[in-house]
């Protein structure tokens, strides 16, 4: 299957690259000042063997609190579709997860619905996955793993209603594409599990070898 190659979103071609941050201008989308705060806040969290899960591997490059928690709000709620490049720069810039991310073979956003991509005009993890597929030349599939419902966002609800809400959500399609592949699943925040799991367990259906996760935070 031909990779799908990145095309800037209208923000891009509007705005000048300006730090993620504090709104410097900057090529890299992330200045040197805030740069070294941001890795000062990073606190990565690797497990390459979860056992309990319908996914193997979860990686995640903070803690969702802080500048950090700030700007993933302002990401997905305040029409700073930038920030992608921030945050995707910033995450390969650490050895320790760019070189997990060489392990697998394509990488897979988690959907958001139709309604809710009317609403906010992208999905943010596929804007990462797409930088991230781009950087490290893997195949990004986007015609896999489908949202079929507009639930109740995961964020206005305790873990039991979390877990319930998220049921029958997604569908899987052209799971020829994932069958014996190692899939990377990219979403902005892990916070109960609930939303990569559930999406994790139709992935399965597609028989991949391996499924591991990446996210911006861990709450």
């Amino acid at each position: 299957m031909r990779q799908i190659k990145t095309v800037p979103i209208v923000s891009n071609l509007i705005y000048p690259p300006i730090c993620g941050n504090c709104g410097k201008i900057d090529k890299n989308f992330l200045c040197s000042k805030c740069a070294i705060m941001l890795k000062k806040q990073l606190d990565i969290y690797i497990n390459m063997q979860i056992k309990d899960k319908y996914f193997n591997s979860l990686i995640c490059g903070f803690k969702y609190e802080g500048n950090i928690r700030k700007l993933i709000l302002d990401y997905k709620f305040h029409e700073k579709s930038y920030l992608y490049i921030t945050f995707a720069n910033f995450l390969l810039k650490e050895k320790k997860i760019f070189e997990n991310i060489k392990n697998y073979d394509k990488i897979i956003p988690v959907p958001i619905s139709k309604k809710r991509q009317k609403e906010r005009g992208y999905n943010q993890s596929l804007l990462i996955a797409k930088e991230i597929a781009k950087r490290m030349n893997l195949e990004l599939l986007n015609n896999c793993l489908i949202k079929t419902k507009n639930i109740v966002e995961q964020s206005k609800l305790n873990k039991d209603e979390r877990e319930k809400n998220i049921q029958g959500a997604y569908e899987l399609k052209n799971k020829q594409f994932i069958n014996d592949k190692k899939i990377l699943l990219i979403d902005d925040i892990y916070t109960t599990g609930n939303t990569v799991n559930e999406c994790s367990k139709i992935l399965r259906k597609g028989n991949p070898k391996e499924i591991g996760i990446l996210t911006i935070a861990k709450d």
